[in-house]
């Protein structure tokens, strides 16, 4: 409950603030450093103290006479844990999705590799890939869900570290696919109708037309189907009368979404004998 808490945002220290931790933490462990061991722990560290400290202390694992050398500082730095905290999180998976969205493959890659290097789950990042795949590309390529549900059945079936392979093919293709949004917003536009509007009863034709209820009831009356149609099909309702005139999906002229608006207006264009 952030109204009732105490809300403290940490930031990176500055290359003074680590040396001093530094030589506090080797005065303590009655150790030395070599200058250029030292200045190398604090410019790796990017500002992270807890960082500096866990590479100095493998360092002084790797020490022999309880000197740190440069040959130590640089074999611990393979060691360093990357900083990932719960706002790391968070933010990282943000910006990996923004350049899926914002069409940046580069961008997207190096993300993705900075969440591999820090441990995180590759599950949590195939979800968000296959979220991203309707949301963000949508109908401009319906084949990048196929791909982003690829890339997470692989995380399942092959495993790490093999799968960030998989992670990355899925990744370049999601972030070099045309854009779309028009399903999502289709659909958050429905349901806002849902919410808000009369909810209207199924249209008698459309009512299930099992024998006794389309003798007794006279469901399913009048329903027209489409595949007798030369055409495939047919002006016909499909909605109650409070929202008959409510239009939610709106094609854009991306990728295959412009064959989708084409098809969809020659169709209402069409005479009703099939002719054109």
């Amino acid at each position: 409950l952030l109204s009732r808490s105490s809300l403290f945002q940490l930031q990176p220290l500055d290359p003074d603030a680590l040396r001093t931790i530094v030589e506090r933490a080797l005065a303590a462990e009655g150790a030395t450093a070599d200058e250029d061991a030292l200045a190398h722990l604090v410019d790796q560290a990017e500002g992270d103290g807890r960082a500096v400290l866990t590479s100095l202390e493998v360092a002084l694992a790797l020490a022999t006479d309880g000197n740190v050398t440069l040959a130590d500082a640089e074999a611990a730095r393979g060691t360093r844990a990357i900083r990932y905290e719960r706002d790391e999180h968070y933010d990282v998976i943000s910006a990996f999705i923004k350049s899926m969205r914002g069409s940046d493959p580069d961008a997207s890659l190096y993300w993705l590799a900075r969440m591999l290097e820090a441990g995180e789950d590759a599950r949590f990042i195939a979800r968000r890939m296959v979220i991203l795949a309707s949301e963000d590309v949508g109908m401009a390529d319906p084949l990048a869900l196929v791909v982003a549900d690829a890339a997470a059945r692989a995380v399942e079936f092959v495993g790490l570290p093999e799968a960030q392979l998989n992670l990355a093919h899925a990744v370049v293709y999601l972030a070099t696919a045309p854009k779309s949004n028009s399903s999502a917003t289709g659909l958050w536009s429905a349901q806002a109708d849902v919410r808000d509007r009369p909810a209207g009863p199924v249209p008698g034709p459309l009512k299930s037309a099992h024998p006794w209820q389309a003798r007794k009831l006279g469901h399913g009356v009048g329903y027209e189907y489409p595949h007798d149609d030369p055409r495939g099909w047919l002006d016909q309702e499909y909605r109650p009368p409070e929202v008959a005139d409510r239009v939610y999906y709106r094609p854009s002229d991306h990728g295959r979404e412009r064959e989708i608006k084409d098809r969809m207006n020659r169709l209402k264009r069409t005479p009703e004998d099939g002719e054109a």
